[in-house]
């Protein structure tokens, strides 16, 4: 191994542009080698969004931020995976970087907990809440005057959703 503090720097800068060239490479793809993206029907209904694209056909219908007055509560919705490709639940966001706690369904594998969210199986209906799976919110912020809270919902296979859940008391 060499001592000289010249041959050290110029194999690090060599490996600096070889790792800047390399990453350059990997993120020059152009938006339309990428899946397309998700487009919601119906984006101003409280409580509803519909998704069709890329192989996932989604209805969210009854989305319900059930909150008390810290806005900590629940989030419940029914979710419809009309496509025939599992569809799986991994993150709900909230303003101001919120996120809510999935917990999957006691039993069955309709809206079970895996290690890619919560799983909503293909031509299935997904009620969150009750017995099945569960979101849980804590000290949310971000209330419309509408009473909506707007959430994005990170699905795998239809990406990131809009929709704006109707708030109710407690």
């Amino acid at each position: 191994m060499s001592r000289n503090p010249t041959a050290r720097g110029a194999r690090a800068a060599g490996t600096a542009l070889a790792a800047a060239a390399l990453l350059a490479g990997c993120s020059s793809h152009s938006a339309a080698s990428g899946p397309p993206a998700p487009t919601t029907s119906a984006p101003d209904v409280p409580g509803r969004a519909d998704v069709q694209a890329g192989g996932s056909d989604l209805t969210i219908t009854k989305a319900v931020a059930h909150l008390d007055p810290a806005g900590t509560g629940t989030l419940t919705m029914t979710v419809h995976n009309g496509a025939a490709v599992p569809e799986h639940l991994d993150m709900v966001a909230t303003p101001d970087a919120g996120r809510g706690a999935l917990s999957g369904a006691a039993k069955g594998d309709n809206g079970a907990m895996t290690d890619g969210g919560i799983l909503l199986p293909a031509g299935s209906t997904v009620t969150f809440g009750g017995t099945g799976p569960s979101i849980r919110l804590t000290a949310v912020h971000g209330i419309t005057a509408a009473h909506t809270l707007p959430l994005f919902l990170q699905f795998g296979v239809a990406r990131l959703v809009h929709v704006s859940a109707i708030v109710s008391s407690g």
